[in-house]
Protein backbone atom coordinates (compact mmCIF):
# COMPACT_ATOMS: atom_id res chain seq x y z
CA UNK A 1 0.00 0.00 0.00
CA UNK A 2 1.30 3.14 -0.79
CA UNK A 3 -1.20 5.50 0.91
CA UNK A 4 -2.76 4.67 4.35
CA UNK A 5 -5.71 6.30 5.66
CA UNK A 6 -7.44 6.44 8.70
CA UNK A 7 -9.86 7.28 10.52
CA UNK A 8 -9.27 9.11 14.15
CA UNK A 9 -12.07 8.67 16.80
CA UNK A 10 -12.05 5.00 18.02
CA UNK A 11 -8.68 4.23 15.66
CA UNK A 12 -5.61 6.62 16.72
CA UNK A 13 -7.46 8.47 19.78
CA UNK A 14 -10.65 8.01 21.83
CA UNK A 15 -11.58 11.04 23.67
CA UNK A 16 -8.07 12.86 24.97
CA UNK A 17 -6.42 9.76 25.05
CA UNK A 18 -4.32 8.52 22.23
CA UNK A 19 -5.27 3.85 21.75
CA UNK A 20 -2.18 2.29 22.73
CA UNK A 21 -0.09 1.41 19.99
CA UNK A 22 -2.08 3.26 17.25
CA UNK A 23 0.92 6.16 17.21
CA UNK A 24 3.92 3.82 17.07
CA UNK A 25 2.25 1.80 14.20
CA UNK A 26 1.42 5.21 11.92
CA UNK A 27 4.67 6.06 12.63
CA UNK A 28 6.08 2.75 11.37
CA UNK A 29 3.76 2.90 8.45
CA UNK A 30 4.70 6.67 7.22
CA UNK A 31 7.93 5.29 6.80
CA UNK A 32 6.78 3.46 3.42
CA UNK A 33 3.57 4.98 2.78
CA UNK A 34 1.97 8.19 2.46
CA UNK A 35 -0.44 8.91 6.04
CA UNK A 36 -3.58 10.76 5.38
CA UNK A 37 -6.02 11.41 8.38
CA UNK A 38 -9.97 11.30 7.52
CA UNK A 39 -12.50 12.56 9.89
CA UNK A 40 -16.16 13.00 9.96
CA UNK A 41 -15.59 15.02 12.72
CA UNK A 42 -16.73 18.79 11.49
CA UNK A 43 -15.97 20.64 14.76
CA UNK A 44 -12.53 21.34 14.64
CA UNK A 45 -9.82 23.05 11.87
CA UNK A 46 -7.60 20.44 9.92
CA UNK A 47 -4.76 22.51 11.49
CA UNK A 48 -6.49 21.94 15.07
CA UNK A 49 -6.57 18.25 14.16
CA UNK A 50 -2.89 18.49 13.23
CA UNK A 51 -1.61 19.76 16.34
CA UNK A 52 -3.79 17.37 18.63
CA UNK A 53 -2.26 14.52 16.81
CA UNK A 54 0.96 16.02 17.55
CA UNK A 55 0.25 16.12 20.78
CA UNK A 56 0.76 12.20 21.00
CA UNK A 57 3.71 12.36 18.94
CA UNK A 58 2.77 11.87 15.11
CA UNK A 59 4.26 14.11 12.44
CA UNK A 60 0.92 15.48 10.99
CA UNK A 61 0.76 18.95 9.41
CA UNK A 62 -2.78 20.71 8.33
CA UNK A 63 -2.34 19.50 4.81
CA UNK A 64 -2.78 15.68 5.82
CA UNK A 65 -6.42 16.22 7.34
CA UNK A 66 -9.48 15.60 5.17
CA UNK A 67 -11.89 16.87 7.35
CA UNK A 68 -16.07 16.04 6.21
CA UNK A 69 -16.60 19.53 6.72
CA UNK A 70 -13.86 19.92 3.47
CA UNK A 71 -15.86 17.44 1.34
CA UNK A 72 -18.68 18.95 2.22
CA UNK A 73 -17.53 23.07 0.56
CA UNK A 74 -16.44 20.57 -2.47
CA UNK A 75 -20.51 19.57 -2.65
CA UNK A 76 -21.39 23.35 -1.60
CA UNK A 77 -19.27 24.22 -4.71
CA UNK A 78 -21.02 22.17 -7.34
CA UNK A 79 -24.68 23.04 -6.03
CA UNK A 80 -24.45 26.95 -5.63
CA UNK A 81 -22.65 30.06 -7.45
CA UNK A 82 -18.74 31.36 -6.13
CA UNK A 83 -19.60 33.81 -3.40
CA UNK A 84 -22.86 32.90 -2.61
CA UNK A 85 -24.43 33.55 0.86
CA UNK A 86 -24.31 30.44 3.00
CA UNK A 87 -26.01 29.62 6.21
CA UNK A 88 -23.78 27.30 8.98
CA UNK A 89 -25.43 25.47 11.10
CA UNK A 90 -21.88 24.02 12.82
CA UNK A 91 -18.70 25.63 14.67
CA UNK A 92 -15.32 27.13 14.29
CA UNK A 93 -13.96 23.69 11.68
CA UNK A 94 -17.24 24.16 9.80
CA UNK A 95 -17.17 28.10 9.17
CA UNK A 96 -13.44 28.77 8.67
CA UNK A 97 -13.48 26.06 5.81
CA UNK A 98 -16.94 27.55 4.51
CA UNK A 99 -15.05 31.19 4.13
CA UNK A 100 -11.94 29.86 2.94
CA UNK A 101 -13.52 28.63 -0.15
CA UNK A 102 -14.97 32.17 -0.74
CA UNK A 103 -18.66 31.63 0.48
CA UNK A 104 -19.99 34.62 2.84
CA UNK A 105 -21.49 32.71 6.37
CA UNK A 106 -24.57 33.92 8.15
CA UNK A 107 -26.62 32.16 10.97
CA UNK A 108 -29.73 33.68 9.91
CA UNK A 109 -32.51 32.47 7.65
CA UNK A 110 -33.42 36.24 7.04
CA UNK A 111 -30.25 36.78 5.38
CA UNK A 112 -31.68 34.79 2.64
CA UNK A 113 -29.15 32.41 2.14
CA UNK A 114 -28.57 30.13 -1.22
CA UNK A 115 -27.76 26.88 0.55
CA UNK A 116 -27.20 25.70 4.36
CA UNK A 117 -24.30 23.85 5.65
CA UNK A 118 -25.00 21.39 8.43
CA UNK A 119 -21.99 20.14 10.99
CA UNK A 120 -21.18 18.76 14.30
CA UNK A 121 -20.31 21.22 17.37
CA UNK A 122 -21.24 20.44 21.01
CA UNK A 123 -22.08 24.28 21.19
CA UNK A 124 -25.34 23.53 19.01
CA UNK A 125 -28.80 24.04 20.57
CA UNK A 126 -32.11 24.69 19.22
CA UNK A 127 -31.77 28.32 17.87
CA UNK A 128 -29.39 26.88 15.59
CA UNK A 129 -31.29 24.58 14.12
CA UNK A 130 -34.80 26.16 13.98
CA UNK A 131 -32.30 28.72 11.57
CA UNK A 132 -31.52 25.96 9.79
CA UNK A 133 -35.42 24.87 9.54
CA UNK A 134 -36.43 28.29 8.57
CA UNK A 135 -33.97 28.52 5.38
CA UNK A 136 -34.77 24.85 4.41
CA UNK A 137 -38.87 25.98 4.05
CA UNK A 138 -37.42 26.73 0.43
CA UNK A 139 -37.71 23.56 -1.25
CA UNK A 140 -34.93 25.05 -3.75
CA UNK A 141 -32.32 26.18 -0.96
CA UNK A 142 -29.39 22.79 -1.36
CA UNK A 143 -28.79 21.44 2.08
CA UNK A 144 -25.48 19.69 2.66
CA UNK A 145 -24.47 17.88 5.71
CA UNK A 146 -21.01 17.23 6.88
CA UNK A 147 -22.07 13.68 7.92
CA UNK A 148 -24.69 11.66 9.25
CA UNK A 149 -22.73 9.81 12.37
CA UNK A 150 -25.54 8.61 14.91
CA UNK A 151 -23.28 8.57 17.73
CA UNK A 152 -19.37 9.45 18.57
CA UNK A 153 -16.88 7.98 21.04
CA UNK A 154 -15.79 9.98 23.57
CA UNK A 155 -13.42 9.96 26.67
CA UNK A 156 -16.95 9.57 29.02
CA UNK A 157 -18.46 7.00 26.25
CA UNK A 158 -20.57 7.09 23.43
CA UNK A 159 -22.65 10.57 22.76
CA UNK A 160 -24.83 11.90 20.23
CA UNK A 161 -23.24 12.88 16.95
CA UNK A 162 -24.01 15.21 13.97
CA UNK A 163 -26.81 12.65 12.19
CA UNK A 164 -29.12 13.20 15.51
CA UNK A 165 -28.77 16.73 14.96
CA UNK A 166 -29.81 16.37 10.80
CA UNK A 167 -32.64 14.20 12.34
CA UNK A 168 -33.91 16.82 13.96
CA UNK A 169 -33.77 19.27 11.29
CA UNK A 170 -34.93 16.41 8.66
CA UNK A 171 -38.22 16.07 10.96
CA UNK A 172 -38.94 19.62 11.23
CA UNK A 173 -38.40 20.21 7.10
CA UNK A 174 -39.17 16.47 5.73
CA UNK A 175 -36.26 16.18 3.22
CA UNK A 176 -32.92 14.73 3.72
CA UNK A 177 -29.68 16.93 3.23
CA UNK A 178 -27.00 15.23 0.63
CA UNK A 179 -24.23 14.10 2.36
CA UNK A 180 -20.46 14.47 2.09
CA UNK A 181 -19.01 12.52 5.30
CA UNK A 182 -18.72 8.68 5.51
CA UNK A 183 -19.84 6.54 4.45
CA UNK A 184 -20.28 8.99 1.24
CA UNK A 185 -17.91 9.18 -1.49
CA UNK A 186 -17.10 13.04 -1.15
CA UNK A 187 -14.98 12.68 1.46
CA UNK A 188 -13.07 9.49 -0.04
CA UNK A 189 -13.05 11.28 -3.95
CA UNK A 190 -11.32 14.17 -1.36
CA UNK A 191 -8.31 12.16 0.40
CA UNK A 192 -7.81 10.66 -2.85
CA UNK A 193 -7.38 13.84 -4.82
CA UNK A 194 -5.06 14.93 -1.81
CA UNK A 195 -3.14 12.36 -1.24
CA UNK A 196 -3.08 10.39 -4.66
CA UNK A 197 -0.99 6.85 -4.94
CA UNK A 198 -2.40 3.91 -6.80
CA UNK A 199 -2.75 1.35 -3.81
CA UNK A 200 -4.67 2.98 -0.57
CA UNK A 201 -6.00 1.64 2.38
CA UNK A 202 -8.52 2.88 4.73
CA UNK A 203 -8.32 1.62 8.40
CA UNK A 204 -11.29 2.59 10.56
CA UNK A 205 -13.95 1.33 13.48
CA UNK A 206 -17.05 1.90 12.50
CA UNK A 207 -18.49 -1.05 10.04
CA UNK A 208 -21.69 1.39 9.02
CA UNK A 209 -19.50 4.64 7.83
CA UNK A 210 -15.70 3.70 7.81
CA UNK A 211 -15.79 0.43 5.75
CA UNK A 212 -18.93 0.32 4.05
CA UNK A 213 -17.37 4.12 2.71
CA UNK A 214 -14.25 2.73 1.71
CA UNK A 215 -16.26 -0.35 0.07
CA UNK A 216 -17.91 1.80 -2.01
CA UNK A 217 -15.17 4.22 -3.14
CA UNK A 218 -13.33 0.55 -4.27
CA UNK A 219 -10.54 0.91 -1.56
CA UNK A 220 -9.64 -1.71 0.54
CA UNK A 221 -10.64 -1.53 4.54
CA UNK A 222 -9.09 -2.86 7.93
CA UNK A 223 -11.58 -2.49 10.94
CA UNK A 224 -9.62 -2.39 13.91
CA UNK A 225 -11.37 -3.57 17.16
CA UNK A 226 -10.20 -0.08 19.77
CA UNK A 227 -13.79 1.80 18.62
CA UNK A 228 -17.14 1.57 18.16
CA UNK A 229 -17.49 -1.94 16.22
CA UNK A 230 -16.73 -5.42 18.05
CA UNK A 231 -16.97 -9.15 16.85
CA UNK A 232 -21.20 -9.60 17.16
CA UNK A 233 -21.28 -6.51 14.54
CA UNK A 234 -18.10 -8.36 12.40
CA UNK A 235 -20.06 -11.46 12.43
CA UNK A 236 -23.41 -9.87 11.39
CA UNK A 237 -22.07 -7.46 8.55
CA UNK A 238 -23.99 -7.08 5.57
CA UNK A 239 -21.99 -7.73 2.03
CA UNK A 240 -21.54 -3.86 1.70
CA UNK A 241 -19.98 -3.33 5.14
CA UNK A 242 -17.44 -6.32 4.88
CA UNK A 243 -14.21 -5.14 5.50
CA UNK A 244 -11.15 -6.70 3.84
CA UNK A 245 -8.87 -7.35 7.14
CA UNK A 246 -10.04 -7.27 10.51
CA UNK A 247 -7.00 -6.09 13.12
CA UNK A 248 -7.15 -6.32 17.30
CA UNK A 249 -5.18 -3.13 17.29
CA UNK A 250 -2.84 -1.45 14.80
CA UNK A 251 0.12 -3.50 15.48
CA UNK A 252 -1.43 -6.15 13.12
CA UNK A 253 -0.01 -3.42 10.26
CA UNK A 254 2.89 -4.29 9.96
CA UNK A 255 2.32 -8.02 10.59
CA UNK A 256 1.44 -10.53 7.55
CA UNK A 257 -1.67 -11.67 7.49
CA UNK A 258 -2.67 -15.16 8.54
CA UNK A 259 -4.35 -16.86 5.13
CA UNK A 260 -7.94 -17.95 5.19
CA UNK A 261 -7.98 -21.90 5.01
CA UNK A 262 -11.41 -23.70 3.49
CA UNK A 263 -12.36 -27.43 3.16
CA UNK A 264 -15.85 -29.18 2.99
CA UNK A 265 -17.03 -32.60 3.95
CA UNK A 266 -18.82 -34.77 1.51
CA UNK A 267 -22.26 -34.14 4.61
CA UNK A 268 -21.63 -30.57 3.76
CA UNK A 269 -19.73 -29.40 6.76
CA UNK A 270 -17.92 -26.43 5.76
CA UNK A 271 -15.20 -25.41 7.86
CA UNK A 272 -12.70 -22.82 7.81
CA UNK A 273 -9.22 -21.99 10.05
CA UNK A 274 -6.97 -19.02 10.24
CA UNK A 275 -4.36 -19.53 12.22
CA UNK A 276 -4.60 -22.04 14.96
CA UNK A 277 -8.79 -21.52 14.90
CA UNK A 278 -10.99 -23.64 13.37
CA UNK A 279 -14.91 -23.04 12.74
CA UNK A 280 -17.29 -25.12 11.12
CA UNK A 281 -21.12 -24.84 9.85
CA UNK A 282 -23.16 -27.73 9.21
CA UNK A 283 -26.61 -26.11 7.87
CA UNK A 284 -27.41 -23.25 10.25
CA UNK A 285 -25.46 -24.71 13.02
CA UNK A 286 -22.09 -22.77 13.75
CA UNK A 287 -19.33 -23.84 16.15
CA UNK A 288 -15.90 -23.56 17.64
CA UNK A 289 -13.71 -26.60 17.06
CA UNK A 290 -10.38 -24.44 18.00
CA UNK A 291 -10.17 -21.58 19.57
CA UNK A 292 -6.90 -20.10 18.17
CA UNK A 293 -6.46 -16.41 19.44
CA UNK A 294 -9.40 -13.94 19.49
CA UNK A 295 -8.76 -12.60 16.07
CA UNK A 296 -8.11 -15.37 14.24
CA UNK A 297 -11.31 -17.10 15.59
CA UNK A 298 -13.02 -13.83 14.54
CA UNK A 299 -11.04 -14.08 11.02
CA UNK A 300 -12.27 -17.39 10.80
CA UNK A 301 -15.91 -17.13 11.53
CA UNK A 302 -17.02 -13.95 10.07
CA UNK A 303 -15.31 -15.42 6.75
CA UNK A 304 -17.45 -18.59 7.16
CA UNK A 305 -20.73 -17.18 7.88
CA UNK A 306 -20.10 -14.26 5.42
CA UNK A 307 -19.39 -17.07 2.48
CA UNK A 308 -22.53 -18.87 3.50
CA UNK A 309 -24.79 -16.43 2.02
CA UNK A 310 -26.99 -16.71 5.17
CA UNK A 311 -28.70 -13.79 6.93
CA UNK A 312 -26.60 -14.21 10.84
CA UNK A 313 -30.53 -14.00 12.48
CA UNK A 314 -31.00 -17.27 11.03
CA UNK A 315 -27.87 -19.28 12.52
CA UNK A 316 -27.06 -20.86 15.89
CA UNK A 317 -23.74 -19.22 16.47
CA UNK A 318 -21.28 -20.58 18.83
CA UNK A 319 -20.97 -17.62 21.89
CA UNK A 320 -17.29 -18.38 21.51
CA UNK A 321 -16.60 -16.47 18.14
CA UNK A 322 -18.19 -13.37 20.54
CA UNK A 323 -17.06 -13.53 23.76
CA UNK A 324 -19.91 -14.61 24.66
CA UNK A 325 -20.13 -18.75 27.38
Amino acid sequence: MDVVLTDLDGVVYRGRNAIPHAVEALTRASLHARVGYITNNASRRPADVAQHLEGYGLEVSADDVVTSSQAGVRLLETLVPAGSTVLVTGGLGLTSIVEEAGFTVTTSAEDAPAAVIQGFSPDLGWTHLAEASFALADPDVPWVATNMDWSIPVERGIAPGNGTLVSAVHQAVGRMPVVAGKPERPIFDAAIARFGGEHPLFIGDRLDTDIKGANDAGIPSVLVLTGIDQAKQVLAADQRSRPTYVLQDLRGLSEPYPVTVRRQDADGTRYVSVGDATVAMHGHVVRVLDSGTPIDLLRAGSALIWESGLAIYGLDVDPKLYGGE
